[in-house]
């Protein structure tokens, strides 16, 4: 049996945001249990020149629901991204959460060789599917996941790796 376009994106983005809906948990905890301002892991980054926390939040939540979506044949739903606290990041995920599971495998398998447009910074693409997923939407959110899971890591709040495969 050959592994579905739906199978490799919806329960993938899935399982993702849920181990995201429990490190924000976590997160959240730490800083209350410390006492610490929640901006300072809110607005943490890695480096300088990366994006704080809280936009890698923003992004990885865009690159579940806007390319299924997108392989849907619909146009994703918009945020505006101005959650300010953790309470506002776990809804902002849990929405997103409820948004990927209300896609059927009827809306998406199929659209493999589909021409997905996409618009950045002005300029117009076109990609196949299977290339838009696998090549730019997944990479995109992996990345981002990774990179707030290693912003809360690197500012001690207490999660490892079951934690990131939401196995806790």
């Amino acid at each position: 049996m050959q592994l579905s376009i739906y199978q490799a994106s919806v329960p993938v983005f899935a399982q993702g945001l849920r181990a995201l809906l429990g490190i924000l948990g976590k997160a959240q905890a730490h800083v209350e249990a410390r006492g610490i301002d929640p901006m300072a892991l809110l607005q943490a980054r890695l480096y300088p020149d990366m994006l704080p926390f809280n936009r890698q939040i923003h992004l990885c939540t865009d690159f579940a629901k806007g390319p299924v979506a997108r392989l849907a044949g619909q146009e994703p739903t918009s945020f505006a991204d101005v959650e300010t606290s953790f309470a506002d990041l776990i809804a902002r995920v849990a929405n997103t959460l409820a948004i990927v599971e209300g896609f059927s495998a009827d809306q998406i398998d199929g659209s493999e060789e589909k021409d997905i447009t996409l618009i950045r910074r002005g300029e117009s693409t076109v990609v196949k599917g299977r290339a838009y997923l696998l090549e730019q939407a997944m990479p995109n959110f992996y990345f981002h996941l990774t990179t707030a899971f290693a912003i809360l890591r690197h500012n001690g709040v207490e999660i490892g790796k079951k934690d990131f495969l939401g196995l806790v």
